[in-house]
């Protein structure tokens, strides 16, 4: 969310001290009254970064948070923008300061646990809590957690909430076992001797790997047939088997790649979420994802990030790839070069397998954002490819989307739908009866919609909150004539929200998105922008099309009324305006009738009885 810098009594001062500041580039330090440093910042142009934070516009709430405590600033000119990145930097990982990004990630030392007992379970903890063994600590959950997994899948393990051996033989086999992911511990067919060499080598899976533990157990399976052991050697087989396939199921981790790290960025909102996913020695070996809270652009989001990253972050890798790019690319390659003592690629993969997996960074972003924001991952990176289709600066969290609906002349209406962070918010749909167009013409009628709209949100005694709300994005049911007819007017009005508009093919289908300058965007390729638009271009037109023909009801019906003796149009709209449903009219009283409609009680049983009766 945007708001406008807070009062603080020192911007005169502030703004008088920034006019006089150099234009080379350099570092920045504001302060607050007690003195003590709050951000640090870098700037190719001290004098045009800093100016931004004092002037009378719209920041973001943590922004404008800090302004608003800002008592002083100073200032360290550099020769060069590599200077200042170094500068800001090292200043940053002195002095931490409270509106910085400071990293944290997700993750935190975990271990995988051998339980004590005749039958033992492996499972992931990140506590050194109860009895049993522990191997580790692991930096990485992610490997931790993939390691459980796959022992557990290759040795056939349980993974039930059953008690052994107390739940010996008292249920059936679960699915897991019918579907020979599970070896059927519940059965009771297997000794704690049996049971507890198959943990042994699964604990010596865990610590040699997959490729010790197949040759080993080959060993023990050719023994085994040698000496017509063959049930033994049947199970070995069996083993071996599970374990190639678990190896298997995890090469989408072990692409044949060089070190290199991916990182994307998802955003809802102000809200940012980075994910980085190292893959070293050809193996996907960690995932981290970092929480960053209110940021501005992307831009500068990857940059700060890339700074305190790879400060804590470890080994600096040849290969570095993002979901976009960067200004000062060159820069980070230079400093992280001098920094690790190679050289050090910064890219931004437009095809292949590595664009797949900045993909794959992003969707991970996405998902962990989506715990933050209350949406699904899918729906957070959906609002971030609509951006990116429309050329947007951000993620557009509140649409609004209008068609228009009539029969002839008679009963034009407009209708409006609203998606709020991808999801309909049907408590803002609103309704409009045309009032100032007499004929059919539906460019005219988008602009009288349009014009009540934002005529509302102007209004400063407006309390309607879906009107008070300045969108992000409005699509128009309907082509180029229509996103004409309606941008210049919005212009004029000072309403600054993109307006384009959503064509049709002859099937109906939501082919296009029109812009203002006329152009189509084809949508029809990217499939999740494909279905979120064509979802809300039907319910801009079922919701308008309900409500005119539910005013084309009414309105034969008040004609009907009319046909009684002594019924005019006015009586008739003040019985529909009463009762808005057929249900409450055929609930409604005489009494009740004859208040409303101002009839005799005998008037209003006959508008019962010859009327409201025959209503189907």
């Amino acid at each position: 969310m945007r708001v406008t810098i807070e009062d603080n009594p020192r911007l005169p001062y502030l703004r008088e001290k920034t006019a006089k500041l150099s234009h080379l580039p350099g570092c920045y330090i504001m302060r607050n009254r007690a003195g003590n440093i709050i951000y640090i910042g870098k700037a190719k142009n001290l004098h045009n970064r800093v100016s931004s934070y004092f002037r009378d516009s719209e920041h973001l709430t943590k922004v404008a948070k800090m302004v608003s405590n800002v008592y002083d600033y100073d200032f360290i000119v550099t020769d060069s923008e590599y200077e200042a990145l170094v500068l800001e930097n090292s200043l940053i990982k002195q002095h931490k300061p409270k509106y910085n990004i400071l990293l944290k990630d997700d993750k935190g030392y975990s271990y995988i646990k051998i339980s004590d007992g005749d039958f033992p379970r492996i499972t992931r903890e990140m506590q050194k809590k109860g009895a049993g063994t522990f191997i580790g600590p692991y930096t990485s959950s992610f490997t931790s957690k993939q390691t459980v997994e796959e022992v557990n899948r290759a040795f056939m393990l349980p993974t039930c909430r059953r008690v052994f051996p107390r739940d010996f033989g008292k249920e059936r086999p679960c699915l897991n076992y019918q579907i020979k992911r599970c070896i059927g511990l519940c059965r009771g067919c297997f000794s704690k001797e049996d049971y507890r060499a198959i943990i042994d080598e699964a604990i010596e899976y865990i610590k040699s790997g997959s490729t010790a533990s197949v040759e080993t157990l080959t060993e023990q399976m050719n023994e085994a047939a040698e000496n017509l052991d063959f049930e033994k050697a049947a199970m070995l087989r069996d083993r071996i088997a599970a374990i190639s396939k678990a190896a298997e199921t995890q090469k989408v981790y072990e692409k044949n790649i060089p070190d290199c790290d991916v990182i994307a960025l998802a955003r809802n909102g102000g809200i940012s979420c980075i994910s980085v996913i190292n893959y070293r020695d050809g193996k996907l070996t960690d995932k981290s994802d970092f929480l960053l809270g209110e940021t501005e652009e992307d831009s500068d989001t990857r940059e700060d990030f890339l700074t305190q990253y790879y400060d804590v972050g470890g080994r600096i890798p040849k290969e570095i790839y993002l979901d976009e790019e960067i200004e000062n690319a060159e820069l980070f390659e230079r400093y992280f070069r001098e920094k690790s003592g190679h050289a050090v690629h910064i890219n931004v993969p437009k095809r292949g397998e590595m664009l797949s997996l900045t993909r794959l960074a992003r969707s991970n972003a996405a998902e962990k954002l989506s715990l933050s924001v209350g949406r699904s991952g899918k729906e957070i990176a959906t609002l971030e490819e609509l951006a990116k289709l429309l050329a947007l600066p951000k993620p557009p969290l509140y649409i609004e989307c209008y068609d228009i609906s009539n029969i002839g002349s008679s009963d034009m209406v407009g209708g409006m739908v609203v998606l709020d962070n991808g999801r309909p918010a049907k408590r803002y749909y609103k309704k409009f009866n045309i009032k100032t167009v007499y004929e059919q013409n539906d460019y005219a009628s988008m602009q009288e919609v349009l014009r009540r709209r934002f005529e509302n949100y102007f209004d400063p005694d407006c309390k309607d909150t879906g009107f008070a709300t300045m969108p992000d994005l409005i699509f128009l049911d309907g082509g180029k004539g229509h996103v004409a007819a309606v941008a210049p007017m919005l212009a004029e009005m000072g309403v600054p929200c993109p307006v384009f508009g959503l064509v049709k093919d002859d099937r109906h289908r939501t082919r296009a998105v029109v812009s203002s300058d006329g152009g189509e965007i084809v949508i029809a390729k990217n499939r999740a922008v494909f279905n979120l638009l064509t979802r809300l271009q039907d319910e801009v037109h079922r919701y308008t099309i309900t409500f005119q023909t539910k005013k084309h009801a009414k309105k034969l019906l008040e004609g009907e009324l009319t046909k009684i003796s002594g019924i005019g149009p006015k009586k008739a709209q003040a019985l529909f305006t009463a009762f808005k449903t057929k249900q409450e009219l055929k609930e409604a009283s005489a009494d009740e009738i004859s208040a409303v409609m101002k009839i005799s009680r005998e008037k209003a049983e006959e508008v019962i009885g010859s009327f409201i009766a025959n209503i189907k």
